[in-house]
């Protein structure tokens, strides 16, 4: 069997990367985070139009007709940008949200733990439900703006597989892109004459990098072909750790000016911390696969 990808899929991530590469570049980010995390409605609607939300909607009613695993691929691309907004929930609110799929509205979902919903001052629907009451509150990602509510916590229970699995691919994107960032200042900073990459300690943080990464990525993309519930749970959960301690290992290697205000590093740990409580936690997502393994050893 051949897992590679087909021409059309590897046409369509470079296709995705040469948009964002352009609509939402470096420049772009910083801008984003000047902003205080306010949300480009004008960019969700240009991402409407090139089929990110209507991406999985069949042909008759707008959509592209493709899916998961060609979805894997564009939200990995995502995250590799470190697109800002409810990209997971507006996609999948596309054909039962009027403008979600067109990306006139956005919509945001109860994706969190405990009574908090990100981006909720700029939704226009609510996944799941209606839009509740709430104050922001402080977030650690200055792109993902958190809300804290007191109404019920709405219905996002038979999205919470997809959601997972979209949330690891823009984890993984993420986690890919921390390896490029590390490997790249690691052959540009010179130390005693040499670049630091060629000093052991460095190599094996960026070595661990990358195998993090392709482990997660190897999970995912058998996730989105299975759509097994555990198989998700399980991309969630390497996912989650290539990207936060990928983040981290990345930090380490640029040493001092990783932890400035100046370098994008921080701004992949910081949201691959919020993304880790979306969806599935590690903790559900462990007692998923304990009670798949349980099952299976009582079958």
């Amino acid at each position: 069997m051949d897992f590679q990808p087909t021409e059309d899929q590897r046409d369509l991530r470079a296709g995705v990367r040469s948009l964002l590469a352009g609509r939402y570049g470096r420049e772009a980010l910083r801008a984003s985070v000047d902003a205080g995390g306010a949300l480009d409605r004008a960019l969700w609607r240009e991402l409407g139009e090139a089929g990110f939300f209507s991406l999985r909607l069949p042909e008759a009613r707008g959509g592209a007709g493709l899916g998961l695993p060609e979805a894997v691929l564009v939200f990995e691309e995502a995250g590799r940008a470190l697109l800002p907004g409810p990209l997971v929930a507006t996609h999948l609110a596309a054909g039962s949200v009027p403008g979600a799929a067109e990306g006139t509205a956005v919509v945001t979902a109860f994706d969190l733990d405990g009574p908090l919903v990100a981006h909720l001052g700029e939704a226009d629907a609510l996944l799941g439900g209606a839009l509740p009451a709430g104050e922001p509150v402080p977030s650690a990602d200055p792109l993902t703006p958190l809300w804290r509510t007191a109404g019920p916590a709405g219905e996002a229970g038979p999205y919470r597989d997809e959601g997972a699995l979209l949330t690891a691919a823009l984890q993984t994107g993420s986690a890919l892109r921390t390896v490029e960032l590390a490997v790249r200042y690691a052959g540009e900073r010179e130390q005693f004459g040499q670049p630091i990459g060629a000093f052991q300690a460095v190599k094996h943080l960026c070595a661990r990098m990358l195998v993090r990464a392709e482990l997660a990525r190897t999970a995912l993309y058998a996730a989105a072909v299975t759509a097994d519930g555990a198989e998700i749970a399980a991309a969630k959960l390497l996912a989650d750790e290539a990207a936060v301690r990928g983040a981290r290992d990345c930090l380490q290697v640029h040493g001092g000016m990783g932890f400035t205000w100046e370098a994008d590093v921080h701004l992949h740990l910081k949201r691959a911390w919020v993304r880790a409580r979306q969806w599935r936690t590690a903790a559900q997502a462990e007692e998923l696969l304990a009670e798949r393994l349980l099952a299976e050893s009582a079958g």
